[in-house]
């Protein structure tokens, strides 16, 4: 019996699938298979990035997964309503729909960017030819990739996301100063798809650097992959997820359907950070605006910026509505500042050290491991509360139970990025659970033991807890006077 893809016919630019799956098979396995071709990451966790390994990735972020499933926002919405046993004979199964939502492309462009000795970045080739791409050269080629060999760079284009694989190859040319530089990039109005493209672009720049001009592989994909957009642009960039969780996060809903990110980047991310997780958990929670810097390469800390956003989702209806969207810029340059300008909330990363001279553009700095902030009223947050330890603590300890259970047991189900995704969504939906429940008592006054049930500490999260209620609108919350500052 012949083989065939579970995304879409076979074309020349796509790489050959593994051979798995029966022809016949039943269209809802496809629930339980990453795309082909793709080195795919699952979780249950916000719809999020992946890559299929390679230079400049920390160690664990590109293996596959066993299984991958994407969730669009509208999707995970939609899950919420139903569930695949509540179908009636007219209602469409839930299985399938996910398929639907999985198998439509939403690539907007393609293009092909180079550097020239003479007049520096300059877009290259791209599809469609009448698409606006002003500035995206300096975006698939970031300021000091110079240094290195190959990275891969997620970033913001007005309404849409993009992904870019930049390689640099020595050639005995005089005319290109002994190196040959370009990156091959997409855009898409949602990241939530881009990963399942980065082998393809990884290859398409190396070729572009071994025949520059060949471009039919390029054009193959982009008539087979490009979207079909409503009229209007407005509105089309995916945010963090919030709502999604509640469908994610769901026991009763399929097993497989798990938003995908990067298998090991959040663990990774949590390691680099240690105890300061818990300080960007807090300024992430609070919707500061925080930038990253970090010179090349770029792909790993488009990775951290994804990872912060992961630290500020809540799942209790309602709760976050009328607060800013915690936005992710990924890498941005100084064709950004007029951008960022408008942001009232948002995270990004960086190779540019002039951002930092920029301090009306940010609120929270991380130079490496060293988070700062120039306000004062935040200053106070910076530093690491026993409360903080103690979460951190407990964290620590359920990784080392989830490893020794998976050396013990051979559990290849569970994962870190489960355990630490869900930490901080149980955190925070405890949080707010604790405020909403003392909201409605007559004596709607926060005690040191009601602070205590968040987790937190009644002294030194006092001002973290103001500045939660104040964003979140419990504007009828009192403080007790035990919460007095130590």
């Amino acid at each position: 019996m012949g083989e065939r893809s579970d995304r879409a016919p076979l074309l020349d630019w796509e790489e050959v699938p593994s051979a798995d799956k029966p022809a016949g098979a039943d269209p809802s396995d496809r629930l339980a298979r990453p795309p082909n071709g793709c080195g795919s990451p699952a979780s249950s966790a916000p719809p999020g990035l992946g890559r299929s390994g390679g230079p400049g990735v920390p160690d664990g972020c590109g293996a596959p997964p066993a299984t991958s499933i994407i969730i669009t926002q509208a999707g995970a919405d939609a899950a919420t309503e139903h569930h695949p046993s509540d179908s009636g004979p007219g209602d469409v199964a839930l299985e399938d729909r996910m398929v639907t939502w999985e198998e439509k492309d939403q690539i907007v462009s393609v293009f092909v960017v180079t550097f020239n000795t003479r007049t520096g970045n300059m877009l290259e080739w791209c599809l469609p030819k009448d698409m606006d791409l002003e500035g995206v050269e300096f975006k698939a080629i970031a300021s000091g990739s110079h240094r290195v060999t190959t990275d891969f760079i997620y970033f913001r284009k007005g309404s849409y996301f993009g992904l870019a694989c930049f390689a640099n190859m020595a050639v005995e040319s005089t005319a290109e100063r002994g190196a040959r530089m370009k990156s091959v990039g997409i855009l898409s109005p949602s990241y939530t798809l881009l990963y399942r493209y980065m082998s393809f672009l990884e290859h398409q720049v190396r070729l572009q650097l071994q025949s520059p001009g060949h471009y039919s592989p390029l054009e193959a994909f982009y008539e087979d992959k490009r979207a079909l957009l409503p009229p209007s642009g407005d509105d089309v960039v995916s945010l963090c997820p919030i709502s999604a969780w509640g469908a994610a996060i769901n026991h009763s809903m399929h097993p497989e359907m798990k938003i995908t990110h990067p298998a090991g980047c959040m663990s990774q991310f949590i390691r680099f950070f240690g105890e300061q997780i818990m300080l960007l958990w807090k300024l992430a929670l609070l919707r500061r605006r925080i930038l990253i810097f970090s010179p090349p390469p770029v792909g790993v800390v488009c990775y951290r910026v994804y990872c912060c956003c992961c630290l500020a989702n809540i799942s209790i209806p309602g709760v976050g509505v009328a607060v800013p969207e915690f936005r992710p810029f990924f890498y941005v340059n100084v064709a950004d500042i007029s951008a960022l300008e408008n942001e009232l909330s948002y995270v990004a990363c960086t190779t540019e050290k002039i951002f930092e001279e920029k301090r009306d553009l940010y609120d929270v700095y991380v130079d490496n491991q060293n988070v700062k902030t120039h306000r004062e009223g935040l200053k106070p947050l910076l530093r690491i509360s026993t409360a903080d330890r103690e979460k951190y603590r407990k964290l620590t300890e359920q990784r080392k139970m989830l490893l020794y259970s998976q050396e013990e047991n051979g559990d290849g189900v569970s994962s870190e990025e489960d355990l630490f995704i869900l930490f901080f969504l149980e955190q925070n939906n405890r949080i707010f659970q604790t405020l909403s429940e003392v909201a409605a008592t007559p004596d709607p006054t926060l005690t040191a033991d009601s602070v205590r049930a968040m987790g937190l500490d009644p002294h030194g999260d006092r001002l973290f807890l103001l500045h939660l209620l104040e964003i979140y609108g419990f504007d009828t919350l009192l403080l007790s006077d035990q919460l007095c500052c130590s």
